[in-house]
């Protein structure tokens, strides 16, 4: 029988089946160690395979193969991965200028990682509403650098429904995993688009300025169809469903836990530059294939920053990203 697994509690799985009805499973045990480097080797949006033996229990036995995926690297295991969710047609992001404050650093991993497994990422900037002047000029900033870069920006307040019309065609018809720090009204924004599913949601802790989680495992949601008046226009500029959805006339929201941080997984620093859509971009015309954009004569990159046709957060983030990498598997920037 097969299915696609909707939710995920670190022990059990939920799996939709072809025929609409959700099934309990569970993972056998030598299935994880099928040289699967991650804590979870199956996550929501995988399409498996299932069997039920004759006790009424069902096993998960076989996952389709993936078309992309969201990975971060495992919290407490570091050179373990952990599937945030698989088979997405694009993740959301949602940050917070302020309570809590989302740092850029946390912002480009996120969207080098996608970028490395080809997902595309729409930010959504949340609690617009609680900003002042000078923090909404730094929201128009930040969103008007990542549009500059070529990643879509709304903003939006989950709370007073501000811009959640304008999100909600961007999800029309397509599977979004949903992810961002702790705290920054995930859940807020889902009891916003599905009315009346009532998700808990927590308070931001006053002394740290910092978010608690609240989701504990990860969930895939459907969403209430559009109105004709709601529906994109012209709708033919829209992704068609995949065909991985449980049902083709719905989108569906991946709801995940909050993260605090966000280490990157197997991305090797010779391919990092592939990931920062505007480094890369530049870096056709350094002197050196392998430039590392750090010290090298002749680097485009560094000509870009100096030249500001480069936001200097963007740049840090990408070193520390390759201050991520055992120094010692670096190769000289040229010789």
């Amino acid at each position: 029988m097969k299915g696609v697994v909707i939710k995920n509690t670190g022990s059990w799985y939920t799996v939709l089946t072809e025929d609409g009805g959700q099934v309990q499973c569970k993972v056998k045990g030598n299935f994880r160690l099928r040289g699967i480097r991650s804590t979870n080797p199956v996550a929501v949006g995988d399409e498996v395979e299932i069997a039920v033996n004759k006790e009424g229990t069902a096993f998960i036995t076989a996952i389709g193969e993936r078309r992309n995926y969201i990975i971060r690297k495992s919290p407490n295991l570091s050179k373990q991965s952990h599937i945030i969710a698989a088979n997405v047609d694009q993740a959301l992001l949602v940050v917070t200028v302020n309570h809590p404050q989302t740092s850029t650093t946390f912002i480009d991993r996120f969207l080098a990682s996608a970028e490395a497994y080809s997902v595309p990422v729409v930010l959504a900037f949340n609690k617009t509403d609680l900003l002042n002047d000078e923090e909404r000029h730094l929201q128009e900033l930040m969103m008007s650098l990542y549009d500059t870069v070529g990643y879509q920006c709304v903003a939006i307040s989950a709370t007073t429904g501000e811009g959640t019309g304008a999100l909600r065609q961007m999800l029309e018809g397509k599977v979004t995993v949903l992810s961002g720090n702790s705290g920054v009204g995930k859940s807020t924004l889902i009891n916003t688009l599905v009315p009346g599913l009532q998700l808990r949601t927590s308070q931001i802790s006053d002394a740290h300025n910092t978010g608690m989680h609240t989701t504990t495992f990860s969930e895939m949601i459907a969403l209430p169809p559009m109105t004709t008046q709601e529906l994109p226009s012209p709708i033919t500029n829209h992704q068609s469903p995949t065909t991985n959805h449980p049902s083709p006339l719905t989108s569906y929201i991946i709801d995940t836990p909050g993260i605090k941080g966000f280490g990157t997984f197997d991305i090797e620093p010779t391919e990092l530059t592939s990931y920062f859509k505007e480094i890369f971009h530049y870096s056709r015309d350094c002197r050196f294939s392998n430039c590392t954009h750090t010290h090298e004569p002749g680097c485009a990159v560094l000509k870009a920053l100096d030249d500001h046709l480069i936001a200097p957060s963007r740049y840090q983030s990408y070193l520390s990203m390759l201050e991520d990498k055992d120094q010692g598997k670096y190769r000289e920037g040229y010789s």
